[in-house]
C-alpha cells in the first residue's frame, strides 16, 4: 500500500520537477531551419540547416520568447534564405551571420516587449550544399 502510494506520489510530482527545471534553463531551442539560399534563378540550388539556440537574457522572459517564436523563425529564414554563398564560405563568415541573426531577434523581441529577452545566439549544427 504504501508502495503503491509512493509511486502515486513521484508520478505526480515528476512534472513539477520537469518544469522547474525548464525554467532555470537559460537556453530556448528552436526548431532546425532548413531552407534554400543564393542565387535561386541562375545558380544551381543551395540549401542551409541550421539548428539554433538562444541564450535567455538576465531579465529575459521565456514566456515572451515562446509566445513570439512564430516571429522569430519568419524573420530567421528570411535573413537565411538572403544569405549569398559568400556569405557562409568561412567561419568568420557564419560568426557574422550568428551575430546578424542575434540582432534580429533581438530588434524584433524589443519592439514586441521592450526587451532584447535574448544576448547570445548558437548555431549548434550548421549545414550548407
Amino acid at each position: 500500500m504504501i508502495k503503491r502510494f509512493v509511486s502515486i506520489l513521484v508520478l505526480l510530482l515528476l512534472p513539477m520537477f520537469g518544469a522547474q527545471a525548464q525554467v532555470n534553463n537559460p537556453y530556448v531551442e528552436l526548431e532546425a531551419f532548413v531552407t534554400n539560399f543564393g542565387e535561386v534563378q541562375t545558380g544551381p540550388l543551395r540549401f542551409l540547416k541550421a539548428e539554433v539556440t538562444l541564450h535567455i537574457a538576465e531579465g529575459g522572459n521565456r514566456i515572451d520568447l515562446e509566445k513570439h517564436k512564430a516571429q522569430i523563425r519568419n524573420d530567421l529564414i528570411f535573413l537565411f534564405k538572403s544569405q549569398r554563398e559568400s556569405d557562409l564560405a568561412t567561419v568568420e563568415a557564419q560568426t557574422v551571420l550568428a551575430q546578424r541573426a542575434l540582432r534580429i531577434v533581438q530588434e524584433a523581441m524589443t519592439k514586441e516587449t521592450g526587451h532584447p529577452q535574448v544576448d547570445d545566439l548558437f548555431f549548434t549544427s550548421l549545414v550548407i550544399q
